[in-house]
Order: structure tokens, then C-alpha cells, then sequence
């Protein structure tokens, strides 16, 4: 992860003051499109942005995994960060045509950057991903027939998780969002692609047609994460992929969601050795969500599991790349899993004059656990630092409904052979949406 080292005070600025509008996942854009009242919008502008402070209480150093001992005892480090600052316009052009994009800044970079690498050598490298840190999220145009009935064509967020069908900061209470999904998965994931979506009674339902992953770009650190980047001026397709998503709201103030995704990844990439022959690099992920809101208290949750075949050809092929391609040329498990829970109470609920005035205050806690190793085959390493347990403690403080102030505690758990990973993090976020006739 790249960090820019700029000033706290220049960070909350650029949130607040900044044009930092915000994009909506596809279930909010769903909605907006789907209802044509007597007067509606034409033109929505919005988006999101967050700026972060941090302070690590442990060893930054490469080796901090494979010598674990010799940083037990350590200084402590910090960072600002600009994790994402979005831009999104649609217009609706009456007649059921709509259009949706979406522009993302991360980490207030561009093109690339250089970090050191954990493995290995701790050479200093170049990093190249899809867009460089300025990436199009979405671009798409939809097509309503009914609220039921909805053809969206164009770049499209893949709504595969909770975190994926729920990204903007105040959609979840950790200052960063939930590691779990946002190391194992692709998050935002986005592709290209046609979809069918609609709502009928409580239930809401997604299914997406698009390009599958890449297999040169899986690790052992984020499992099939940087799949769905490209170091290319276009994304190679051709492997191709299904994805889907249900929500039921029949209970009161609970959304349950079931998603899964299957595609091929050997052979999507651009390589003329064909190391992948014969290799399919099935990726076949499950995963349930949940969220619920009433009587003051919030509460969501994930389950993710992941599973990918010919894992073990596909490690050794990586790893005989050519030394200048882009495959982090490591190992790349069976399995991979995230499951994660919070819960938060605003206890200004219990202050009737400041509740009424609108601010909220929740205290909150988190617990995930994650492993982009899970399960490999027998005649691989299986690298345990991949393991975590996370436990998260922290408040969010919503002076209007569209800015929160977050602050947190955070502790990594690993195996005893390892160091835990500490973290005290504060942030400023914003969230929301402007109409336009």
C-alpha cells in the first residue's frame, strides 16, 4: 500500500472541501434508477472520499514474517492516507436510459509508485496496476423496463461479498474497510460486462456475464485480489465468468444476501509461452452477508469462501515467469477464506435532545478472521503468517448523516511464531448524493 506523506489537517481538508463526490454500489444505483416519479432527477452528482491518520506499533521491515524474532522489539511507525476519493455522475435520459460512471483516486496517486517487497530480497520494485491509482470504477448504460426488469451494459461493480455490494465509509465502522474481503477478493471489484438485476417484493436479484480473472496476477498474500487488474492498455477476456447476487428484506430492517462467482483464470493473459496449457484455474467463491438496523443498533457480517483449481501448476508456472512480467511469480493456495462480524450501539440515543438534532455516536466492535492460504495442496508450503485474527474497537461520530469521524483500535493476531500488529487509526469520511433537474 502506497502512503502519501502529506499533513492531517491538509488530508481532512481535501475530504470535506474537495470535490470527493461519491459513487454508489449497484444495489443504491438500483434503486435511484428503478423509481420515475412525477418529478425526478436527471443528473446526480456525488461521491465519497476519506482521509486517514495511522500509528503502527510494529516492524515495517520486509523480513518481519520470515524473522519474526529479530522485530519483536520495535519503534513505531506512522502514515496519512487518502484510501479513496471518488467522483460519480448519472443522468437519466427519460424512456427507461440511464447511465452510471464512477472515478476513483487511491491513495491520492497516479499511475504507479514503488514499494518494497516482503518477499524475498526486499528489493525496491515498481508497481503497475489496471488505470495505475486513478482507475473508471463504473461506466455503464441501463436499459429499465420494469422495477423487475433492468439491462446494464459497460463497466459494472461485481456486488461478490458484502464489502463489494457495500464500499462507501459509511457503510461499515472500521476506518479501512473490513480486511477480510479487501484482501482476498478484488475491492472494488469492477469489470466489464452485461447484467440483468431487478426487485420484485423483498427480494432483489443480480446476475452479471464478464471477463474472467488473470492467474498471472494471483499470490499468496491476496489470493486472487490483483486477478482482475491489468498491466495492459485493455483487459484480456479471453476466459469468461458468471456472477450473482440475492437480497431478502422480508424482516424488518435486515437485508440476507447470498453472492457467488465462477470462471476460468489459466490462459487470460497476455503471454506467448502458453505456460497455462492444458490448465483451467477454476475460481469459485460462495458468500453470505447480512445487515441489520433498528432499536439504535447496527449490526453486518460476512462469510466468504473461495476455492481454485490447478493451484499448484499454476504456482510453479508463475514462478518460472521471465523476471521483467508482472506475476508476483509466488505460490498461490487451494482455498482462501474471510468471515468477519461487527456490531455498534449509538449512544446518543440514549440523549434525547442530541438525538433529535440528528448526531449519532456508535461504539462499536469487530472481529475477523482471514487466511489467502487456507488450504494448499500437500506438496506446498503452507505459509501461516497468511492467518489472521483481527479485533477491532472504535467509535463512529456522524455529526450530519453524510460525515463521520471515525476512530479505532486495532489489533492483528497471528501464530506464535509471529508478531502481533497493532494499530491506532483516526479518519474523516464523506458520503453523499447531489440531484440535479
Amino acid at each position: 500500500m502506497k502512503k502519501i506523506a502529506i499533513s492531517l489537517c491538509m488530508s481532512i481538508l481535501l475530504c470535506l472541501f474537495g470535490f470527493s463526490a461519491a459513487a454508489q454500489d449497484s444495489t443504491a444505483v438500483a434503486d435511484k434508477n428503478q423509481a420515475q416519479p412525477e418529478k425526478y432527477h436527471r443528473l446526480t452528482v456525488g461521491g465519497y472520499g476519506e482521509a486517514v491518520m495511522s500509528r503502527m506499533f510494529y516492524s515495517n521491515n520486509y523480513k518481519r514474517y520470515t524473522d519474526a524474532s529479530l522485530y519483536k522489539e520495535t519503534k513505531s511507525f506512522g502514515q496519512f492516507d487518502l484510501p479513496h476519493v471518488v467522483i460519480y455522475l448519472g443522468y437519466d435520459f427519460g424512456k427507461g436510459w440511464s447511465i452510471g460512471t464512477e472515478i476513483e483516486f487511491e491513495h491520492g496517486g497516479t499511475e504507479s509508485a514503488i514499494e518494497i517487497e516482503e518477499e524475498e530480497t526486499g528489493e525496491y520494485e515498481s508497481e503497475i496496476e489496471r488505470g495505475g491509482e486513478v482507475a473508471l470504477e463504473q461506466f455503464w448504460i441501463q436499459k429499465s423496463f420494469s422495477p423487475a426488469a433492468n439491462i446494464r451494459a459497460g463497466h459494472m461493480v461485481v456486488p461478490v461479498g458484502a464489502t463489494n455490494s457495500a464500499h462507501m465509509p459509511t457503510e461499515y465502522f472500521t476506518v479501512y474497510r473490513p480486511e477480510g474481503e479487501n484482501t482476498i477478493f478484488p475491492c472494488t471489484w469492477h469489470e466489464t460486462g452485461i447484467s440483468f438485476w431487478g426487485m420484485k417484493g423483498d427480494w432483489r436479484y443480480e446476475a452479471m456475464f464478464i471477463a474472467g480473472l488473470d492467474a498471472d496476477r494471483f499470490n499468496n498474500k491476496n489470493w486472487i485480489h490483483d486477478g482482475n487488474g491489468s498491466p495492459y492498455e485493455f483487459k484480456m477476456a479471453t476466459a469468461y465468468a458468471g456472477a450473482a447476487r440475492v437480497d431478502n428484506y422480508s424482516i424488518p430492517g435486515l437485508r440476507l444476501s447470498v453472492s457467488g462467482y465462477i470462471g476460468n483464470s489459466a490462459n487470460n493473459t497476455l503471454n506467448s509461452t502458453n505456460k497455462y496449457d492444458g490448465l483451467h484455474g477454476t475460481v469459485a467463491i460462495g458468500s453470505f452477508d447480512f445487515h441489520y438496523q433498528g432499536h439504535n443498533f447496527v449490526a453486518r457480517g460476512n462469510f466468504d469462501y473461495g476455492h481454485l483449481s490447478n493451484s499448484l501448476e499454476i504456482s510453479k508456472a508463475n514462478k518460472e515467469t521471465r523476471k521483467d512480467s508482472p506475476s508476483p511469480k509466488n505460490n498461490v493456495a487451494e482455498a482462501a477464506i474471510a468471515a468477519g462480524v461487527e456490531a455498534g450501539y449509538d449512544i446518543f440515543s440514549l440523549i434525547d435532545r442530541v438525538h433529535r438534532a440528528g448526531h449519532r455516536f456508535f461504539v462499536f466492535g469487530r472481529y475477523d478472521y482471514y487466511d489467502s492460504m487456507f488450504k494448499t495442496v500437500s506438496s506446498m508450503t503452507d505459509e501461516q503468517e497468511w492467518g489472521r485474527h483481527k479485533v477491532t474497537v472504535g467509535f463512529n461520530y456522524y455529526p450530519i448523516k453524510q460525515i463521520v469521524i471515525k476512530g479505532e483500535y486495532s489489533n492483528r493476531i497471528f501464530k506464535s511464531q509471529y508478531n502481533n500488529e497493532p494499530t491506532i487509526s483516526l479518519g474523516i469520511c464523506y458520503a453523499g448524493m447531489f440531484h440535479f433537474l
